[in-house]
């Protein structure tokens, strides 16, 4: 359930038919994570700098990041598949399952927010938060 390889001699994202390597594949955790990483930094300088935030506070002040990371979501991977720290790390959301993109970009965005689907995968080795939403990161 939390691993990113199903079963021996196969790879992560050979289930929903997608190539084992290069553009289009799916991408790795590690740079997943690292793009998470790149946008969470993005957005602890947006809290401090824009809105006032304290780093560590707590309270209403705790969640101003995550708002913000949530908003940067929504509007980046509807209008471009992609947040600031997807795109550095040379990635892309991709829709899998028909339906309204912006509506499945919210799903993803709000399970995210709750962080327990994200670091959870399925067989396939997406996100929980992915595989709800109907999507998956790939490399570009």
């Amino acid at each position: 359930m939390s691993g990113s390889v199903p079963d021996e001699g196969s790879y992560a994202g050979e289930q929903l038919g997608m190539p084992a390597s290069g553009p289009g594949s799916m991408a790795p955790l590690w740079r997943r994570a690292v793009g998470l990483l790149v946008d969470w930094v993005i957005v602890q300088v947006l809290a401090v700098a824009a809105f006032g935030a304290q780093l560590g506070a707590g309270g209403a002040q705790a969640f101003v990041p995550l708002g913000i990371l949530a908003v940067l979501n929504i509007l980046c991977v509807t209008a471009f598949a992609a947040t600031p720290g997807h795109a550095l790390m040379g990635l892309q959301v991709l829709q899998l399952r028909r339906g309204a993109f912006p509506l499945q970009v919210v799903i993803r965005t709000l399970l995210l927010c709750l962080f327990v689907p994200a670091v959870l995968t399925d067989r396939t080795g997406r996100g929980f938060h992915d595989a709800a939403a109907g999507t998956v990161i790939v490399r570009r």
